[in-house]
């Protein structure tokens, strides 16, 4: 597809891509110790997805919040993106969450303000915010009344719709038995009154369950005015897509690498021709097989891979991680991601990709075989 040049918005679906941060490998640190970003290639990268189309979302768990991100660190990225943002008229959604707390010990009404806090920063901004789910409530409530009321409490005072988030315990174990309960069923019940409570303070939900089945009951459930996000980084080409009772908008990590196709797949739908929706998966069904090689289990480090392509694609000039976490996948696992995103035509340049990947390999005493030969590590192409 040919792109123009300055792409319009998409007009079918709203579609955020959570982007990754870029860590600045010059600077002396521990891998617990306080982040430190590249601040132009971090910013560069927003306005490579903003330049497709896409919405960002920011300060996200695929920017590694909770997982070497911290909440100072967090909070000038709002601030800096957001600048940004004005600059070029590009939609922003940001994650508010209680990541300043320690880990344990905090009580409801602690969890509250560090909410408040958040969601300060980010109307200030000028952003939507996304209550991220919070670690902190999740050890801290005793059932579904504590959501109720810390949720409640959040819905009543803000002045700008936001987005609520599910993210379910493949991204992050300490969630589990989020919204009261560890049946989903009954998790559902909860957020779906919370959202009737506090009409026209919700602009959506994302929901990142990994189950398409559930999505879509939950989708059928939601007031006409509230969006469902897909989270579903596994099954996202048929959910936005849709079926005769509607369809799920998008805010998924996946589309940080994929943010081309994806954009050119939305502009098929909003083409809004009779074949529109078969245009659209024939274009975004072939990245799946991509997207479930990184977010395979443990899902949580699917950023792992997110950023090697950054790397591969020249969007950044190394290979290096907030919290040291480009060791958490295999070169293997790394490997075949450079393999899959090849095949779809990702890369800008794939002879630097190409380059790039024999360096990594070569770093770790490994080299590319010739062609026809058995792929190196145990990888099957």
């Amino acid at each position: 597809m040919n792109r123009p040049a300055t792409p319009p918005p998409l007009r079918s679906r709203t579609v955020f891509a959570a982007a990754h941060v870029v860590a600045d490998p010059r600077a002396d640190t521990a891998p617990d110790g306080p982040p430190v970003l590249d601040w132009d290639a971090t910013l560069a990268f927003r306005h490579h997805l903003w330049s497709h189309g896409l919405g960002v979302a920011e300060a996200m768990d695929t920017a590694q919040r909770g997982m070497g991100l911290d909440w100072g660190a967090a909070a000038e990225l709002i601030r800096r993106s957001a600048a940004e943002a004005r600059a070029v008229g590009g939609l922003l959604a940001c994650g508010a969450g209680t990541d300043q707390l320690p880990a344990h010990g905090a009580s409801p009404a602690d969890v509250r303000a560090a909410y408040e806090e958040q969601l300060g920063v980010v109307e200030d901004a000028g952003a939507r915010p996304v209550l991220m789910a919070s670690r902190q409530l999740a050890a801290a409530a005793t059932g579904p009344e504590d959501y109720l009321e810390v949720y409640g409490h959040l819905l009543r005072q803000t002045t700008t719709p936001v987005i609520l988030h599910w993210l379910g315990p493949m991204f992050d174990p300490a969630l589990h038995g989020y919204w009261g309960s560890p049946d989903p069923d009954a998790a559902t019940e909860t957020l779906l009154r919370i959202i009737a409570a506090h009409p026209g303070k919700v602009d959506g939900v994302k929901v990142s369950l990994l189950d398409a089945d559930r999505e879509v009951r939950l989708r059928r459930r939601l007031p006409p005015t509230v969006r469902c996000y897909t989270g579903d980084d596994l099954h996202y080409p048929e959910l936005i897509a849709g079926d005769d009772h509607g369809f799920s908008d998008a805010l998924l990590g996946v589309l940080d690498p994929l943010a081309p196709l994806a954009a050119d797949a939305v502009r098929l739908l909003d083409a809004r021709g009779p074949d529109a929706i078969a245009a659209f998966r024939a274009v975004l069904d072939p990245t799946v097989a991509l997207a479930r090689h990184l977010f395979r289990a443990p899902t949580r480090y699917y950023k792992t891979g997110v950023v090697l392509l950054a790397w591969l694609a020249g969007h950044q000039s190394h290979f290096t991680m907030v919290g040291g976490l480009q060791s958490a996948r295999s070169l293997p696992h790394l490997r075949r991601a450079h393999q899959l995103a090849d095949a779809l035509g990702l890369f800008p340049d794939p002879e630097l990709a190409a380059a790039r990947m024999r360096r990594l390999l070569a770093v770790h005493g490994m080299a590319e075989t010739a062609p026809g030969t058995r792929p190196p590590l145990g990888d099957t192409p």
